[in-house]
């Protein structure tokens, strides 16, 4: 599978952005997927995920209650929307994919074998 991840941009702290990523070759079924974020000089930090069944979804604790992850009914997008964005949210986001992983292992972005290539948000104050 291939992912396109899209929809990043500049804009204004308290602004709203939905990120997309579009699988291609298979759809995201019994796939985890998730959004990872990554700033100069830091490795790539967790974002958020939805469950491979689409049944659950998780986010951290920086973003919890600003962002939601989803996925369409086709299961071959799935989206980050970010409400109530802030500086510190600047950074390249990839989305991830990977069906083989455990629940515990969804935060760990070494965990994922198939990755978009990235989309650049900015968000100033």
């Amino acid at each position: 599978v291939q992912l396109q991840a899209s929809g990043g941009g500049l804009v204004q702290a308290g602004d709203s952005l939905r990120l997309s990523c579009a699988a291609s070759g298979r759809p995201f079924r019994s796939w985890t997927t998730a959004w990872f974020r990554r700033t100069p000089g830091e490795e790539r930090a967790f974002v958020a995920a939805i469950w491979r069944t689409g049944s659950s979804s998780y986010y951290a604790n920086s973003v919890k209650g600003r962002f939601t992850i989803s996925r369409d009914n086709a299961e071959t997008t799935v989206y980050l929307q970010m409400n109530s964005l802030k500086p510190e949210d600047t950074a390249v986001y990839y989305c991830a994919a990977d069906p083989n992983l455990i629940l515990s292992s969804i935060s760990s972005a070494s965990n994922y074998n198939y990755w978009g290539q990235g989309t650049q948000v900015t968000v100033s104050s």
